[in-house]
């Protein structure tokens, strides 16, 4: 996967902020994000006059998402609002994968 030496060197990069500033209270956590029904991976579906669904169901295939389906944007939402809320608390210079299981490397 040609993103898999930019993904280390994020997870890298979360990992040194959130030891340097972590003191000061900052929490530092990366979103690693994968296939999520957008306007920009629906566009293709509509302009092809295609059925979305059964489009989006194509792409999981293909891309061998594990879940089997492509993610919806109110669980980016939702997983970015509890990183973001109190109960994260805890929670600094690591990722977490939002993506059904799709990205290989850890």
């Amino acid at each position: 996967m040609p993103s898999s030496p930019l993904r280390a060197a994020g997870l890298s990069l979360t990992k040194s902020l959130a030891n340097e500033f972590g003191a000061d209270g900052v929490r530092v956590v990366a979103m690693l994000v994968g296939i999520i029904r957008s306007g920009q991976i629906v566009r293709p579906a509509v302009e092809a006059g295609r059925d979305i669904e059964e489009y989006l169901a194509k792409v999981a295939d293909r891309m061998k998402i594990p879940l089997g389906r492509v993610g919806e944007p109110h669980e980016f939402g939702d997983t970015a609002a509890f990183l973001l809320s109190p109960r994260a608390g805890y929670l600094t210079g690591t990722a977490v994968h939002v993506d059904g299981g799709f990205c290989p490397v850890i």
